[in-house]
């Protein structure tokens, strides 16, 4: 009996340490402050409004959503720009800060929902399926980190440091599917690579395993500002390095702007999490008692 009572323990003190280790240095009050990653979501997001009110359509990867074929595709597509402008402005804005990652966190999940799930549901062995899943996850992990940190402290789910660490949660499990791209679709994306750079499968598989390694580091508390400020760093560069020189060569083209700023946008959702660990130390391992 005594033995049983003690297994039970251990394996309830697994989930508790893990929900421990995501919320190193959560709600810290340094991390409240509009920091770069938070400032980067804001550009991109009012950037991606931008765009979509010029060129009249969905960026890249809103393209398939059914709307887009229903009679009202104009006014679905300017909402969508109106919302996008509309968030990202506010979150820079102290009183509407809140409700605005509030509003684009709900939009990110209803776009991951009406965008992605039907795709996981109808061909679940396909890893392109949860790749594009993960990628607007990044984004929402982004906007939600936002609202907790601003949102109550004591929040039970959605806000304050059980709010951040759900966030945090939701981010170490989108960043595989980017990870394990890089292997599936090992030609794919050693074609990204720039010409000019050596051993381009060789930075496929190493970017690859740095998107493993930081969800890896999060999920157990190993150097976590360190390990989420590499992975922004590393996905803005493939931004810059990928997408920008398209967008330099063809400015007028929707398609590279779109391309550009999701890339951008998942870059900063990346960073807004890597700025929740700001009053942590770089070194830090594992829960503070």
């Amino acid at each position: 009996m005594t033995a049983a009572i003690v297994v039970n323990d251990r394996r309830a003190g697994v989930p508790a340490w893990l929900a421990a280790c995501l919320v190193v240095g959560a709600n810290d009050s340094t991390a409240r402050g509009i920091g770069p990653g938070r400032m980067l979501l804001a550009l991109v997001m009012i950037a991606l409004g931008l765009r979509g009110l010029v060129f009249g359509d969905f960026a890249g990867v809103w393209q398939r959503i059914p709307i887009a074929h229903l009679p009202a595709q104009g006014f679905f597509i300017y909402l969508t720009a109106l919302v996008e402008l509309a968030t990202g402005i506010g979150i820079l804005l102290p009183r509407l800060a809140k409700v605005s990652a509030g509003t684009m966190s709900v939009f990110a999940l209803l776009w991951m929902v009406l965008l992605k799930f039907p795709a996981i549901l109808y061909a679940p062995s396909m890893e392109a399926v949860w790749l594009g899943a993960g990628e607007i996850a990044v984004i929402l992990a982004g906007a939600w980190t936002v609202f907790a940190t601003l949102a109550k402290p004591d929040g039970r789910f959605l806000a304050g440091r059980n709010g951040i660490r759900n966030a945090r949660l939701l981010f170490v499990l989108a960043l595989p599917t980017i990870g394990l791209s890089h292997y599936f679709y090992a030609d794919i994306t050693a074609g990204f690579v720039p010409a000019w750079l050596p051993w381009r499968h060789g930075w496929a598989y190493l970017t690859g395993a740095g998107s493993l390694a930081t969800a890896i580091g999060l999920l157990f508390g190993l150097w976590p500002r360190l390990a989420a400020t590499l992975e922004a760093a590393m996905l803005g560069v493939i931004t810059v390095l990928v997408w920008l020189p398209p967008l330099f060569a063809q400015p007028h083209d929707s398609g590279a702007w779109s391309a550009f700023l999701m890339s951008s946008a998942i870059t900063a959702g990346a960073a807004v999490v890597a700025d929740s660990y700001r009053g942590t130390g770089w070194m830090t391992r594992g829960p503070r008692d």
